[in-house]
């Protein structure tokens, strides 16, 4: 009869998003990842796969938590306030002293062995992903008529999507989220009209 597993899988699994978020998937190493999930290799092996199934467990576990926020900037009325709360919310989420700066999907893995290629490119399609979201709510915002758009959605999806990935980067190398809240205004004006105010 097998063993009852005696540690909490889902905290276990939180903090191996924290080494592969700190770290990167590469600059992780098992006893890294052991170590701060409070368990043995054994264990690791039994609960989550290898170390290449447990980053994608982990990248899974570090996407759950972002729809809720990112579905509630996207049902804002019109496109230039669902992008610029996304953005902030991005600035907020990156920049945040509770958890490693920057985002694991955009830096989890970058540039890579070729024997990690399959990780870089599962990531690459989580981002591919998040790009079709946005793109989506733009050609919503075609189709009902919104006045705040100012370019094609595909277009402005890569921009957006390269701005969010860009705050990570930033955040990650130290910039104050301050800074970054006010790059993301300058880019709310610059790219969206300006709502004419009515009453």
């Amino acid at each position: 009869m097998a063993r009852p597993r005696e540690f909490d899988v889902d905290a276990a699994l939180d903090r191996a998003v924290d080494v592969f978020w700190e770290h990167g998937y590469e600059g992780a190493s098992l006893a890294q990842l052991t170590e701060a999930m409070g368990i043995n290799k054994p264990s690791m092996y039994a609960a989550f796969g290898d170390k290449r199934q447990l980053f994608e467990k982990a990248v899974q576990r570090y996407i759950a938590v972002g729809p809720a926020w990112e579905m509630e900037a996207f049902a804002l009325p019109t496109a230039r306030e669902a992008t610029a709360t996304f953005l902030h919310r991005t600035v907020d989420v990156v920049a945040s002293d509770d958890h490693p700066h920057g985002c694991l999907v955009v830096q989890g893995i970058g540039k890579c062995s070729p024997d990690n290629r399959p990780m870089r490119d599962y990531v690459a399609q989580q981002r591919a992903n998040a790009l079709e979201l946005i793109r989506e709510r733009f050609e919503r915002a075609v189709a009902e008529g919104d006045p705040t758009m100012n370019a094609d959605p595909e277009t402005l999806a890569l921009y957006t999507a390269g701005l969010s990935e860009g705050i990570a980067v930033r955040a990650n190398d130290g910039v104050p989220a301050a800074k970054l809240h006010r790059m993301v205004d300058l880019a709310i004006q610059g790219v969206f009209v300006q709502p004419v105010a009515t009453g």
